[in-house]
């Protein structure tokens, strides 16, 4: 058997002071993996931003995932005028709810128990916000058909704004979520 040595970065502290850092370690490993698609979570634009002005991310297919909030009038938070830019710039924006959480949330706080799939949620958290947010941005896009569902991704997410967690994943579509492989950490915090 032989064993493959990887680095892993870790941050001190998770949040958006760690995106450019983040990105660039992302960029890097898919280029050196040979992996073609990036996936970043990007509510407010922050993250995309940044990830548009990096020379070093050309010629990936970069998807940003956003989400829609429809408690009673939909919402999100992304302007129109930043889906756009992006979208001009080449990326693709996908718009969805939370895989692991949306419709169970209105059965749990209706019913007052905890179901599958946020408990599925809370489980990664526990590796690091993140990290269940990779896994859920990869759902989301296989959902919308951005990404095929099994095939090799870099996936971007944070902990609270920004980006602090990279993850190259196998994603599958939320209806078969528990078929996604994680390959790797690029980089996570450790609070």
């Amino acid at each position: 058997m032989s064993a493959i040595k990887e680095s892993i970065a870790y941050f001190e502290k998770g949040g958006p002071d760690n995106t450019l850092e983040t990105l660039r370690l992302a960029v890097a490993e898919a280029k050196r993996l040979g992996i073609k698609k990036l996936v970043a979570a990007s509510s407010t634009g922050f993250t995309a931003e940044a990830l548009m002005g990096m020379k070093e991310a050309e010629g990936l297919d970069i998807t940003i995932v956003t989400l829609a909030y429809t408690d009673q009038e939909p919402y999100n938070r992304l302007s129109e005028e930043k889906r756009r830019a992006f979208i001009e710039k080449g990326f693709h924006v996908c718009t969805a709810g939370h895989a692991l959480s949306s419709s169970e949330r209105s059965i749990s706080g209706t019913f007052h128990g905890a179901y599958p799939a946020e408990i599925m949620a809370h489980a990664l958290r526990m590796i690091g916000r993140g990290t269940k947010v990779c896994l859920e941005i990869g759902a989301m896009a296989c959902d919308a058909g951005y990404i095929r569902a099994g095939e090799s991704v870099m996936a971007v997410a944070g902990s609270g704004g920004g980006a602090d967690t990279a993850v190259v994943l196998r994603p599958y579509p939320s209806a078969t979520i528990l078929k996604t492989k994680v390959d790797r950490f690029v980089c996570k915090p450790i609070d």
